[in-house]
């Protein structure tokens, strides 16, 4: 029974009915733990709104207690002077509160003496949660009561402990306005641990009774879809814990467009998935068939743009929207034009590359990019076939084989700008050199999946995919692998070099990102497995 508890803990999904609570109250010779001690502690143990353990005990401060702090707690000197110190006591306090969620009235007062002593000790800073009784009362009651006041409090929920300024008795009364915040919360909705940590924070606006939409929400890994009163798709979203993930937008989250998205909130419905890994690609595959207009960073593009070399007799690079079976080599797909070109200037840094879109041969001088020395044209016909076709075998290499012909260039190029000081100009080079080095990385992993055709894939915690030609086609969890998928698409075909849409480029991407993190292990694949033995460089630049 505890360890199932545990379990619930860690992923604070635990019903409150099943969480142990420690209620503590401290009483100090001051305000400070950077110059004050403690001098009494009280605290008691509930499961279920039923005490299951209580502890007191008198601590002797090391120090006199002032007379104030002796007229409002009724302490004095002579009760502490064989009392045992906080060293004695502090491990079996430890040990009584063990892994139970700390509840206090201003419980930051109380850890932060805690804290002070349990380091000092050499036990570190307590991991427990905690609760603040005060916090959850200026949520849930603030219109009702004159203040705050633990008496006050008190009195409001007829508590019949009475605080008295001593320990134990505080901490009676705590636990009394703790159950009865706790039935007033669950009004709320407030029924799990994770629920009741996140209460405090939650905005009082019109739209929070909203919240409510989330209660049949599962504590598992999916899809969530908010929908309008009309039945519109507005906002796609992932979680790791679709109930904690939905609620969280009621806690706090000042965002202007999270405002509006409560506003227009009517329906949430949800589609669980059996790992983190099917949940990201789920969201992806939604947010491109919906495309909800609150989705605006990962909303698809209209179009794909690529860089294309083309098929001239002088051959040159091109930017279009369609990817051709032609055999040519590509770069992208980018989101849009703008990415497209920084890749394309990225290449001309790094490669001596035709850059005019002239027939060759028609000027009766070089182009101004030939005049610069940045780019072999042939536009005054002085440039033969033979002469221009390593630069573009060089250009090939780089991309199919070794990014080292196309990175090392610009690399070069940031150092020299960098000695000189002209860093604006390093820093458009970086920008370049980034975007290349991340649009070869992607083509090779897409490459890599795309031609191992069928491939199974299992993390050691037993989260599994089937991955076919670069997309997912099947997701499991707990080592349920299924004996047989069969394929869904022509396993005949011959690769793609790089993939036909975004959509495609980013699946594969969340794919191969959750092969290299989740260190999942390869099970089986129908073709083999490989990428180019050069690896795609860390940019370097020297001081």
């Amino acid at each position: 029974m505890i360890a199932a508890v545990q379990q619930s803990f860690d992923d604070m999904g635990a019903p409150l009915s099943e969480v142990p609570f420690c209620v503590l109250d401290l009483e100090t010779t001051g305000g400070s733990p950077a110059d004050c001690s403690i001098t009494e502690i009280g605290a008691v143990k509930y499961v279920g709104g039923e005490e299951t353990g209580s502890f007191q005990t008198l601590v002797n401060p090391g120090a006199p207690i002032p007379p104030y702090i002796t007229i409002l707690t009724g302490i004095t000197q002579s009760m502490v002077i064989e009392a045992p110190r906080i060293e004695e006591v502090l491990p079996a306090f430890l040990e009584f509160i063990s892994d139970a969620v700390i509840v206090g009235h201003n419980v930051r007062f109380d850890l932060s003496f805690l804290n002070t002593d349990s380091i000092r000790l050499g036990y570190g800073r307590l991991p427990n949660r905690s609760v603040d009784t005060y916090a959850l009362a200026r949520r849930l009651i603030r219109n009702e009561i004159r203040n705050l006041k633990l008496q006050t409090l008190a009195a409001y929920f007829r508590s019949p402990t009475v605080p008295t300024h001593r320990a134990l008795e505080d901490a009676k009364a705590t636990a009394w306005v703790l159950h009865s915040l706790l039935e007033r919360a669950g009004t709320l909705g407030v029924t799990a641990l994770e629920d009741l940590l996140q209460l405090p924070t939650a905005r009082g606006s019109a739209h929070y009774e909203k919240i409510r939409l989330a209660d049949a929400l599962p504590r598992r890994p999916g899809v969530y879809l908010f929908k309008d009163r009309g039945g519109g798709i507005f906002y796609i979203g992932k979680a790791k814990n679709l109930r904690t993930r939905v609620r969280s937008y009621f806690y706090g989250d000042t965002r202007r467009t999270v405002s509006s998205m409560l506003k227009e909130l009517d329906t949430v419905e949800h589609r669980v998935c059996s790992s983190e890994l099917e949940a990201e690609v789920t969201e992806l595959r939604l947010i491109h068939a919906h495309r909800p207009r609150y989705n605006r960073r990962s909303k698809p593009p209209k179009s794909s743009h690529f860089v294309k070399l083309t098929s001239e007799k002088y051959p040159r690079l091109s930017l279009v929207r369609t990817l051709r079976e032609d055999g040519l080599v590509y770069l992208g797909p980018y989101r849009s034009r703008r990415s497209a070109e920084l890749v394309m200037t990225a290449l001309w840094d790094a490669i001596p590359i035709r850059r005019c879109a002239g027939r060759p041969g028609t000027r009766g001088s070089e182009c101004g990019f030939a005049q610069l020395g940045v780019a072999a044209c042939p536009c005054d016909g002085s440039l033969t076939e033979s002469e221009y076709r390593p630069t573009v075998e060089r250009l090939v290499a780089g991309v199919e084989r070794n990014p080292l012909f196309l990175l090392e260039p610009l690399q070069q190029k940031m150092t020299e700008l960098a000695v000189q000081q002209r860093f604006e100009e390093a820093g458009w080079i970086r920008d370049r050199y980034q975007a290349l080095a991340r649009s070869l990385e992607r083509r090779r992993a897409w490459q890599t999946l795309n031609r191992a055709g069928i491939l199974w894939a299992e993390t050691a915690d037993g989260e599994g995919a089937l991955i076919e030609q670069g997309r997912l086609t099947f997701a499991w969890s707990g080592g349920d692998r299924p004996a047989f998928y069969p394929p869904t698409g022509d396993l005949d075909a011959p690769p793609v070099s790089v993939p036909p849409s975004v959509q495609d480029a980013e699946e594969a991407h969340l794919i191969w990102q959750w092969l290299i993190r989740s260190g999942a292990v390869l099970l089986e694949s129908s073709q083999p497995l490989h990428m180019p033995v050069a690896r795609i460089p860390e940019l370097h630049l020297a001081a």
